[in-house]
C-alpha cells in the first residue's frame, strides 16, 4: 500500500456544504486507488451493476400500469386468450424485474466490498504507521485506550464515506432524472413541479437536522472515547487498583463517563426519531397532492387506473432513494464527525523528522561526544545546562546522579527522541541532527529500566532485536543473557507466552529477555538506561555479569541509580541539577568525597541493613513469634 507521495489535505465537518466536497475529493484516493486496477476495475463493475438496476427499477413501474391496466379491461379488444395472456406475462415480466433489480443490487455490493475494506485497511495502515513517526512527547501524553476507540471508529467511518459516496449518491441523482423527465412527458410540468419542491424540501430539511445532529454526536464520542480510555487504563493498572481496594472508585469513575455517554446516545436516537418523522411528513405531503391530482385526472378520463398506479409506483420508488439519500447524507457526516479525531492525528506533525538529504550513520568507532548540550521539555525548567562529554570507542562511561539530575534525557537525546536545544551530539563526529533515525536506532541497544515486553511467546519477545534470527541464534542469545536454563524449565519453553506487559515474569526474567533480545540485535552502541534498579540485591549480582558481557568491547553508556553496577566503568559521570559535578574513577572520586561519595555512602548503609533483614529472615535459630491458630 502506496503512501501518497505528499500529505493530504484532510476534511473537517464544521464548515458547512464545501467541506462535505472537500472531504470527498481529499477521499477519492480511497476510492480510486492508485496502483489497483483489480480493484478500479471493481469499481467500474459495481457501478455498472447498479446503473443496470437503476434501469430495471424504471421499467418495473410501467409493467405494473401494463398489468393493472389489462385486468381493468383496457385489453378486453384483443381477444379472450390474448386479454388473459398479457397480464399473465407482464406479472412474470414483473417479478423478473424486481429479481434484476435486486440481483445487480447485491452484484454490487459483493463487487464493491474489497474496495472498502482495502480502503478501511489503508487508512488503519497510515494511522498506525504514523503514530510510530509521531515524538515521545505524543506517547506519553496520549491515552492508549481513547486512541484505540478513536482508530476503530475512523476506519469504520471511511468505509461508509467511500461506500456511499462511491456507489449510491450519484446513481440516484440519475434515478431522480431519469423521473422527473418520465412525469414531464407522461404527465406534464406541474406534476414535476410538486415533484421539485417535494425534494428539495425534504432534501433541505435532511441537511439541516443532519447538521444539528453532528454536534451531538461529537459529544457522544468523547464521553466515548473517555470511557473507553478509563477502562483500558483501569485494567492495564489492574494489580494498582486492587492493592488500594479501588475497585468500586474504578467502577464509579467509568459508570460517569458512561452516563455521559448514556445522555448523548438517547439526544442522538431522539433526534433521529424527528429527523425520520420530519421527511415522512414533507414527503407524503407531496406524495397525497400528487395522488389528489392523479385521481382527478382519472375520474376526468385524462388518465387510466393503471396511470394513476404508475405515478404511485414512481413514488414509492422515489422514496426508497429519497430516503437513502438522506440516510448517504446522515451516514457521510456522522462518518466524518467519526473519522475527524483520525485525521488531526494524522495532521499532527511529527517532532522529530530526518531532514532533505539525511544520511546512514556511518560508524568507524563509534565515539559518542555531547558539546555543550543545553535541553528542556519546558523552557521554564532547564534539564540538560551545558553538558560535554565523550565516550570513547569500546569504553564504559556511566552517568549517574541524584533523580530530577537528568540522566534518563541523555538516553533520550542520544536515541534522538528529542533534539537538542543547543550544542550537539555526534557519533564519530556525525551531527545526530543530519542522519536517519533508521541508521541511528540500528545502531543502538537499549537495556531499560522498566522492560515491557510483548504479550507475545519468549521466543517473539527474544526474536525481536532481529526478526529473521534463527532458533539457533535466539537460543545463544538466551544463554548469553542466562535465562536458556529457565525458559528451557518451562513446559512450553520457548513459547511460553509472557502475558500482557510480560506480567507473567518476574522482574528478573524481564530483564534476561531485554537483554538477550539487545544480544541478538548485535548493536555496536549499548545504552543500560537504570537496567538494574527496579531488582533486588541477589538478582541485581546476577543480572551484571550478564551485562558485563553484553557490554564488553562495545561503546556502553550506563545510566545507573546503584552506584554497585558503575564501579568498574572507564569512566563516571556526576550530574546534579543538570550540570556535571564531579567526574573520575570510582576509587578516585571516592576519595574527593563529594556527592558521589555521599551517594556511595548512603546505598552502602541500605545494602548492609538490607543484607542483614535477608539473613534474619533466612536464619532458622532466630526465634519467631508464634501465631496461635484460630
Amino acid at each position: 500500500m502506496a503512501a501518497p507521495s505528499e500529505k493530504t489535505k484532510r476534511p473537517t465537518v464544521s464548515g458547512g456544504e464545501n467541506d462535505l466536497l472537500r472531504a470527498a475529493a481529499s477521499l477519492w484516493r480511497y476510492m480510486w486507488p492508485a496502483g489497483r486496477p483489480d480493484l478500479k476495475a471493481r469499481v467500474l463493475l459495481a457501478i455498472g451493476a447498479l446503473l443496470i438496476s437503476k434501469v430495471a427499477t424504471s421499467i418495473v413501474p410501467f409493467i405494473y400500469k401494463g398489468i393493472i391496466d389489462g385486468l381493468d379491461g383496457q385489453g378486453a379488444d384483443a381477444g379472450l386468450v390474448l386479454g388473459i395472456a398479457v397480464p399473465v406475462m407482464l406479472v412474470v415480466a414483473y417479478g423478473v424485474g424486481n429479481i434484476i433489480d435486486a440481483g445487480f443490487q447485491q452484484l454490487r455490493d459483493t463487487l464493491f466490498a474489497a474496495v472498502g475494506q482495502h480502503a478501511v485497511r489503508t487508512l488503519a495502515h497510515e494511522t498506525f504507521d504514523h503514530l510510530h513517526k509521531l515524538s515521545l512527547r505524543f506517547h506519553l501524553q496520549r491515552r492508549t485506550g481513547g486512541l484505540s476507540r478513536v482508530i476503530e471508529r475512523g476506519t469504520k467511518g471511511i468505509e461508509t464515506i467511500v461506500r456511499f459516496t462511491m456507489l449510491n449518491t450519484a446513481p440516484t441523482l440519475v434515478e431522480f432524472v431519469i423521473t422527473g423527465t418520465i412525469f414531464v412527458v407522461m404527465f406534464g410540468v406541474s406534476y414535476l413541479g410538486v415533484l421539485i419542491a417535494t425534494i428539495w424540501l425534504y432534501l433541505w430539511f435532511t441537511v439541516k437536522a443532519s447538521n444539528w445532529r453532528i454536534a451531538i454526536r461529537r459529544d457522544m464520542n468523547e464521553s466515548d472515547t473517555d470511557a473507553n480510555g478509563k477502562a483500558i487504563d483501569s485494567l492495564l493498572n489492574f494489580e494498582t487498583v486492587k492493592y488500594f481496594a479501588n475497585e468500586k472508585m474504578e467502577a464509579d469513575r467509568f459508570d460517569k463517563s458512561m452516563a455521559r455517554y448514556e445522555k448523548s446516545a438517547i439526544r442522538i436516537w431522539t433526534s433521529l426519531g424527528y429527523l425520520n418523522f420530519g421527511q415522512a411528513v414533507i414527503f407524503y405531503t407531496g406524495m397525497v397532492i400528487i395522488a389528489v391530482m392523479a385521481a382527478y385526472g382519472v375520474m376526468n378520463k385524462t388518465l387510466t387506473l393503471g396511470d394513476f398506479v404508475l405515478l404511485n409506483t414512481f413514488l414509492m420508488q422515489i422514496y426508497r432513494p429519497l430516503n437513502f439519500i438522506g440516510f448517504v447524507y446522515r451516514e457521510i457526516r456522522q462518518g466524518l464527525t467519526d473519522i475527524e479525531e483520525m485525521f488531526k492525528l494524522l495532521d499532527k506533525e511529527p517532532e522529530i523528522e530526518d531532514k532533505p538529504g539525511a544520511r546512514p550513520l556511518a560508524i568507524t568507532g563509534p565515539v559518542i561526544r555531547f558539546e555543550d548540550v543545553r535541553f528542556h521539555y519546558d523552557a521554564d525548567r532547564p534539564i540538560l545546562k551545558g553538558v560535554s562529554f565523550e565516550v570513547p570507542a569500546g569504553k564504559t562511561i556511566a552517568v549517574v546522579g541524584p533523580s530530577g539530575a537528568g540522566k534518563s534525557t541523555i538516553s533520550r537525546l542520544l536515541y534522538r527522541f528529542y533534539d537538542v536545544v543547543e550544542g550537539r551530539i555526534t557519533i564519530d563526529g556525525q551531527d545526530l541532527r543530519d542522519i536517519t533515525q533508521a541508521s541511528l536506532r540500528a545502531a543502538i541497544g537499549m537495556v531499560p529500566q522498566d522492560t515491557v515486553l510483548f504479550n507475545d511467546t519468549i521466543a517473539y519477545n527474544i526474536r525481536y532485536g532481529r526478526p529473521d534470527a534463527t532458533e539457533e541464534e535466539v537460543r545463544r542469545a538466551a544463554e548469553l543473557a542466562q535465562i536458556h536454563t529457565f525458559v528451557e524449565s518451562l513446559p512450553k519453553g520457548y513459547d511460553t507466552p509472557v502475558g500482557e506487559r510480560g506480567l507473567k515474569l518476574s522482574g528478573g526474567e524481564k530483564q534476561r529477555v531485554a537483554i538477550a533480545r539487545t544480544i541478538l540485535k548485535g548493536p555496536a552502541i549499548l545504552i543500560l538506561d537504570e537496567a538494574t534498579s527496579a531488582l533486588d540485591t541477589k538478582t541485581e549480582q546476577d543480572i551484571k555479569s550478564a551485562l558485563d558481557l553484553v557490554s564488553a568491547n562495545r561503546t556502553t553508556l550506563v545510566i545507573a541509580h546503584r552506584l554497585s553496577t558503575v564501579i568498574n566503568a572507564d569512566e563516571i559521570i556526576v550530574l546534579r541539577d543538570g550540570e556535571i559535578a564531579e567526574r573520575g574513577t570510582h576509587y578516585r572520586l571516592l576519595s574527593q568525597q563529594g556527592l558521589y561519595a555521599q551517594m556511595w555512602s548512603r546505598q552502602r548503609e541500605a545494602s548492609e541493613a538490607e543484607e542483614r533483614i535477608r539473613k534474619v529472615a533466612n536464619d532458622p535459630f532466630v526465634k519467631r513469634p508464634v501465631v496461635p491458630e484460630e
